[in-house]
């Protein structure tokens, strides 16, 4: 299990700071392997990268101006400047010399009552990202009076990726490329953390909606009543989708819509996203009458067309780049959120010593 991270405070900064201090050696980590991505694959050195941080700062002050304060917590205490901060926020934002030429993989999935034979919402994902990032992965639990605690899935150093919060709300995201983007905008973690700061879906969705994301990406919204939601987002238009008897599954192509940016010359470079989808969607399927806990261990456990499947090894044949980090799914009925450390086939799910509803 990745290490859980707990803060308390209604401040943001004094948050941050909690966050920094107990995470430091990962956000070391996390810095030391975005140093070495970024002058090994672009000749950017690390200065660079930091450089170009502070394009973001109004952004991040006119949409959520407490989670600016909550980074400068952070980066105080995990004792590094504020630029690496902003950097490790906006590591896939980064236009000039990004070497990451394809989205976090990631495939993700909601499920209402009408999916599973128990009658839970479950949502959950796989989180596939660049080999050597593992050893930054940590749980963050948020506990933020009055807004709603939080438990997320994060890089070290990050205010928001994915997870679930104590109103019931859960978030899946996963990358979606387009080479078009990358203005002035804001970085997808702290829209993320706006969802999950969200007390009511109608927040959340306002979150997205009053945003303008400096990339593409896409989010699954699930609350526990059963409602959920695909959202293909873009720095211009959504695309938006509604589950089919209770099921929603994205991956890394553009299901909902194809951005007319794009529409003449659109072909996803993430292949394998083209088949992990209905992969996962197929296994998924028997939730409704078998057991739905063991439907989705087994669907994101799927190893078609591995290595480059739903369950994601490093593939030597491009060098090895590519691996599910985490693998999760929250029970947004009973609160539970169960974490395979690694690749969920090698793996065992395991509770987390919190509830949602604590």
């Amino acid at each position: 299990m990745p290490p859980l991270v707990e803060v308390s405070s209604s401040d943001p900064h004094e948050r941050g700071r909690q966050y920094g201090e107990q995470a430091r050696e990962r956000v070391a980590a996390s810095i030391d392997f975005y140093r070495d991505e970024f002058e090994r694959k672009s000749d950017l050195a690390w200065e660079d990268v930091c450089r170009q941080t502070p394009q973001w700062l109004p952004y991040i002050e006119e949409y959520a101006p407490e989670l600016l304060d909550e980074v400068r917590g952070i980066a105080e205490g995990a004792g590094v400047r504020l630029e690496e901060i902003l950097a490790l926020n906006g590591r896939g934002e980064l236009r000039k010399g990004n070497p990451f030429e394809r989205p976090e993989g990631c495939t993700a999935f909601s499920l209402s009552q009408e999916a599973t034979s128990d009658g839970h919402v479950y949502c959950g994902q796989n989180w596939d990202w660049r080999v050597g990032t593992k050893a930054s992965v940590v749980i963050l639990r948020v506990v933020q009076p009055p807004k709603p605690t939080i438990v997320m899935h994060v890089e070290a150093g990050q205010v928001g990726r994915h997870g679930a919060n104590s109103a019931g709300i859960g978030l899946s995201a996963n990358g979606l490329e387009a080479p078009f983007g990358f203005g002035p905008g804001i970085p997808q973690p702290y829209i993320r953390r706006r969802i999950l700061d969200s007390p009511d879906m109608a927040t959340a969705l306002k979150a997205v909606y009053t945003s303008r994301p400096a990339l593409c990406t896409n989010l699954i919204l699930t609350h526990r009543d059963g409602f959920s939601i695909d959202l293909e987002t873009t720095p211009a238009r959504h695309g938006v989708m509604y589950p089919k008897n209770g099921l929603l599954v994205h991956a890394n192509a553009f299901l909902a819509h194809v951005p007319v940016q794009i529409e003449d010359s659109y072909r996803p470079s993430s292949v394998d996203s083209l088949f992990r989808a209905p992969r996962l969607e197929r296994a998924l399927r028997i939730a409704r009458a078998g057991d739905a806990r063991t439907a989705i261990a087994a669907g994101l456990s799927d190893h078609f067309s591995h290595p480059n499947g739903v369950c994601t090894h490093p593939d030597p044949r491009d060098g090895g780049r590519w691996e599910t980090l985490l693998s999760s799914y929250a029970d947004l009925t009973t609160g539970e959120v169960m974490v395979a450390d690694g690749n969920p086939c090698e793996e065992p799910y395991e509770p987390l010593p919190c509830n949602l509803y604590e």
